[in-house]
């Protein structure tokens, strides 16, 4: 079989729905075999970084590895950030490069470049990558493509990247029997119900215990199985940023987001508390603060993660089992009864701290719309939303803050990467996954235009997009940082940026767009913007442009004590 037709059977037969890929020379074999089998839809973006976010999304919400497509050069450099979104964010994906010919590769002579765009992206991705591979040999071919679709599910998931010369893609291979690729278990059964033991022991001498959840969960697909947990233990939950869907927000265990930017009563809640059970989460400092010591504090951790070297890195002295989740929910679920304790005077006391300190009265003298309200009112106007899919900046942490959520809802950002422009295409990514629901995309002005060129690929592919971008005329985040740090100088960020119209902007894409500038045009928005669930519409929401994001941790200072109210004893660096 030609090699290239034996790939796009191969992705056929592991469940992969669709591709996204910019066109280029050096794939041209493999879009066509995958245009001619007809079992994979070929998405063309109009960016390669748009196509790898795109695949990113897919992979987040389906569990399948989502596959994107370049050709040599540049358009493989262009999948990087991508590349590197998947790959602090844990979303499983293969990425599949074209290369020049084999005979047109520079090899170990003293020059720069052989054959026209020759480009070594396996180097230049290995460290973002879980495994990078050049097939020159047309007979690995089968045994990469099998390994790079388990190495990115097993584990902590993550990218593989193949890259695959043009003669090698018309090479005609002996085809093997194809089996469908399966994450590799990691974790001992026997040290998960012993971890459980020591916890269980923990647990009774505690009387304010918090599970503290990050991305892992969901990128181990055990969303369910955390909600099981929580509720078997009856122990409130805070999460991440990169997991503020794992709890619907009517679930009387959820906290909120606790971090740099987290809900005041979130963090308040993390500094009373006397137990914590890290689950899926490396302790970043946007979560902790910069002040581990005093995150430890007196209390005990219990923390669980696939990789050793994250466990008692920043914040140390825990207790630590390295086991994926999947095993890990799999033996403590079966070490736990149903519901005993129920911490009823600690889950006042977090009631009582988040009714003080709620989250619509942070920016309670903004001028104009203030944005927390506004989500809450976008969230009770898209109860028929798939999934949020959130860009990069100061709006990114007012959903954080504000979304409503419910059980069956996703909601998707940049964490690690924190990538400006990665809302649109994968939001598109996440269309595709979860169609024919639509999808509410939130992304602010700035990284709006870093690839608006994507609204071309709503319109093309019909996608039922409800697009909020939330315009403040700035660079928000770095202006509010200039603004503590740089005496309000702010340059690049309001100095020397501005914007278009985006409703304007939309029309010219053939998508209906609208704007709201003030609180009581709200509601007449929102439901302006799912006059018809089905097709893609964009909302403007005008926000003042010296409006910060609040709370936020005093840097240098413990994580209970937040911006207005403390302010900073040093220069942030993150």
């Amino acid at each position: 079989m030609k090699a290239s037709d034996y790939i796009a059977q191969f992705l056929s037969e592991q469940g992969v729905a669709c591709v996204f890929e910019l066109s280029g020379g050096m794939i041209t074999h493999l879009l066509d075999s995958i245009y001619c089998l007809g079992k994979v839809r070929i998405v063309s973006m109009h960016h390669e970084q748009g196509a790898a976010f795109a695949a990113d999304a897919v992979g987040r919400m389906t569990g399948i590895p989502g596959v994107a497509l370049a050709t040599s050069g540049p358009g493989a450099t262009n999948l990087l950030t991508g590349i590197g979104s998947c790959y602090f964010d844990s979303s499983p994906a293969v990425f599949i490069t074209g290369q020049v010919n084999r005979n047109e590769q520079k090899g170990n002579r003293a020059i720069r470049q052989l054959g026209f765009q020759e480009t070594d992206i396996v180097s230049i991705a290995k460290p973002i990558t879980k495994g990078a591979w050049l097939v020159n040999d047309p007979a690995e071919l089968p045994t990469r493509l099998q390994e790079a679709f388990e190495l990115a599910l097993s584990g902590r998931p993550g990218p593989v990247l193949l890259d695959i010369p043009m003669d090698v893609q018309r090479a005609e291979i002996a085809v093997p029997p194809t089996l469908r690729a399966e994450p590799r278990q990691l974790g001992d059964p026997a040290e998960v119900r012993a971890f459980m033991q020591q916890l269980l022991g923990a647990l009774q001498a505690s009387q304010r215990p918090l599970i503290l959840v990050g991305g892992g969960i969901r990128a181990a697909g055990m969303g369910e199985a955390l909600r099981e947990f929580a509720v078997k233990l009856g122990v409130p939950v805070v999460n991440s940023l990169m997991a503020v869907d794992v709890l619907p927000f009517d679930s009387p265990l959820r906290v909120g987001m606790i971090g740099s930017y987290g809900n005041r009563w979130a963090n308040l809640s993390i500094g009373a508390s006397d137990l914590l059970i890290v689950l899926g989460s490396r302790l970043d400092i946007r979560q902790t603060g910069a002040l581990t010591e005093e995150f430890k504090d007196r209390r005990e951790l219990f923390h669980v993660d696939a990789e050793s070297g994250e466990m008692n890195n920043r914040v140390t002295g825990c207790y630590t089992l390295q086991a994926d989740l999947r095993t890990f929910f799999t033996h403590a679920l079966d070490v736990l009864d149903e519901q005993k304790t129920v911490y009823r005077e600690w889950l006042d006391e977090i009631r009582k701290l988040r009714a003080q300190h709620p989250d619509t009265a942070e920016l309670r003298d903004v001028p104009g719309i203030n944005p927390n309200i506004f989500m809450h009112r976008l969230s009770a106007a898209s109860q028929a939303a798939s999934a949020y899919v959130v860009d990069v900046g100061q709006h990114q942490m007012w959903a954080a803050q504000s979304l409503d959520l419910t059980s069956d809802q996703r909601c998707l950002t940049s964490g690690g990467m924190g990538s400006m422009g990665f809302a649109l295409p994968a939001a598109i990514g996440t269309a595709l996954a979860t169609a024919p629901r639509p999808v509410v995309m939130i992304a602010g002005d700035g990284g709006f235009q870093c690839n608006i060129q994507e609204l071309q690929t709503v319109v093309r592919n019909k996608l039922p997009l409800k697009i909020v971008v939330v315009n403040n005329r700035t660079h928000g985040m770095v202006r509010q940082f200039q603004e503590s740090y740089f005496e309000a100088r702010y340059q690049s960020t309001l100095w020397g940026y501005d914007t278009p119209d985006f409703a304007r902007v939309a029309e010219a894409y053939n998508i209906t767009g609208h704007t709201i500038t003030e609180m009581n045009e709200i509601d007449e928005g929102v439901t302006w913007l799912w006059h018809d669930p089905t097709k893609p519409a964009l909302l403007q929401v005008m926000v003042d442009t010296y409006v910060n994001s609040y709370p936020k941790i005093a840097f240098g200072q413990p994580i209970t004590c937040m911006e207005p109210d403390f302010q900073p004893l040093d220069m942030e660096g993150t």
